[in-house]
C-alpha cells in the first residue's frame, strides 16, 4: 500500500511538472497568446478522453439529479476563469513566481472558514497563510521583470481558486464525484468554445454534440433544460472573458501555425492536462489532507527549481527569497 502511494505521488509530480513546462512553452517560448483557444483545446482533450474512459469503463460517470448539476454550475465558471486567467498569467510571469501567487488561494480558503463558517483553524495554519500573504505581497517591489498585466491576471487566477475549492468543499456530500464535477467542468468550458466559433460562423449558438453527453447525465439532467442553462451561462461569461472573434481571426497570423512542435506541444498540454487531473483524484482517494498537500507542495518546488534552469528569467536574491 505504501509503496502503490508514493507510486501515484510520483505520477502526479511528474505530470504537475510536465504540465506547467510545456504550458509554459507553448505560452511564453512560441509565444501562443490566445488563451481562449488554449485552453478550449485542452479541454476538448481532456472531455473526450474522459469520455472514452467512461465508455471503456476506465472511469465511473454518475448520473446526477438536475439540482446537483445547476448547483455545479457557477463552480464551472470559476473554472473557466481559472484556465483563462492562468494562461494569461503564465504567459508573462515566470513559474517560481507564478506558484508564489498561485499559493495565495490558500489564504482566501483559511479565511472564509475562519471568518465564514467559524472553523476552529490551529495557529500554525494562520502564520502559514499570513506567511503566504506577505511573500505574495513583497514579491512585487522585488521583482526585477515586473509585468502588470501578468501580476492581474494571476491575482483573478488565485481568486477564481478560492472561490472554486469553497464551492467545492460546500457541496453536499455524495452529490458530485471529483470525476462528475470535472467532466461537467469540461462540457461548460467546450459549450464555450462551440459558441465562440459559432460566433464567428454565424450560425446558431448553444449547441454541444449529444456525443459528449453521457446518457445517465441526459436521462436526469434532462437535454433541453440543461442545453439552455449551459448555452445562458456561456454567453454571459464570453462576454467578460475575451472578444468574440478576437482570438479566432488573430490566430491567423501566429507565425507558428504550421509548425509540428506547436502541434506536439499542443497536442501533449492536453494529454498531460487530462493526466494531471485523473492522477489528483488517485492522490486524493489515496492520501489524507496532508499527505496531498506535502505532494502538491513537492510538486511545485520541482517544478519552479527545475523551470529556473529551462526557461529564461531574472531573478534577483530578493525575489528568490521570497519565493522560497
Amino acid at each position: 500500500m505504501c509503496m502503490r502511494r508514493c507510486l501515484v505521488g510520483l505520477t502526479f509530480c511528474t505530470c504537475y511538472l510536465a504540465s506547467y513546462l510545456t504550458n509554459k512553452y507553448v505560452l511564453s517560448v512560441l509565444k501562443f497568446t490566445y488563451p481562449t483557444l488554449f485552453q478550449g483545446w485542452q479541454t476538448l482533450i481532456g472531455g473526450l478522453l474522459l469520455h472514452v474512459s467512461w465508455k471503456l469503463g476506465w472511469a465511473e460517470i454518475n448520473s446526477s439529479s438536475r439540482s446537483d448539476v445547476l448547483t455545479w454550475l457557477p463552480a464551472s465558471v470559476l473554472f473557466v476563469g481559472i484556465i483563462y486567467a492562468g494562461s494569461r498569467a503564465l504567459s508573462r510571469l515566470a513559474i517560481p513566481v507564478f506558484l508564489t501567487l498561485h499559493n495565495v488561494a490558500e489564504v482566501i480558503i483559511c479565511g472564509h472558514q475562519k471568518c465564514f463558517q467559524k472553523e476552529k483553524t490551529s495557529p500554525a495554519k494562520i502564520c502559514s497563510a499570513l506567511f503566504l500573504l506577505a511573500a505574495a505581497g513583497c514579491l512585487p517591489f522585488n521583482d526585477s521583470q515586473f509585468d502588470p498585466d501578468g501580476y492581474f491576471w494571476a491575482v483573478v487566477h488565485l481568486f477564481c481558486i478560492g472561490a472554486y475549492k469553497i464551492l467545492q468543499k460546500s457541496q453536499k456530500p455524495n452529490a458530485l464525484s471529483d470525476i462528475d464535477q470535472q467532466y461537467l467542468n469540461y462540457l461548460f468550458r467546450t459549450q464555450v468554445c462551440l459558441m465562440q466559433q459559432h460566433s464567428v460562423q454565424r450560425t446558431k449558438v448553444g449547441e454541444v454534440p449529444l456525443s459528449l453527453w453521457p446518457h445517465g447525465f441526459l436521462q436526469e439532467v434532462g437535454l433541453k433544460r440543461s442545453r439552455s442553462v449551459f448555452s445562458t451561462y456561456s454567453v454571459v461569461l464570453l462576454a467578460f472573458a475575451s472578444h468574440p472573434t478576437g482570438d479566432l481571426l488573430s490566430v491567423l497570423d501566429f507565425p507558428f501555425l504550421y509548425f509540428y512542435r506547436f502541434h506536439g506541444s499542443c497536442c501533449a498540454s492536453g494529454f498531460l492536462g487530462f493526466f494531471l487531473m485523473v492522477s489528483t483524484v488517485k492522490l486524493k482517494s489515496l492520501m489524507t489532507p496532508g499527505q496531498c498537500a506535502a505532494w502538491i507542495f513537492f510538486a511545485k518546488v520541482i517544478t519552479a527549481g527545475l523551470s529556473i534552469l529551462l526557461f529564461d528569467m531574472i531573478l534577483t536574491r530578493a525575489t528568490v527569497g521570497w519565493i522560497s
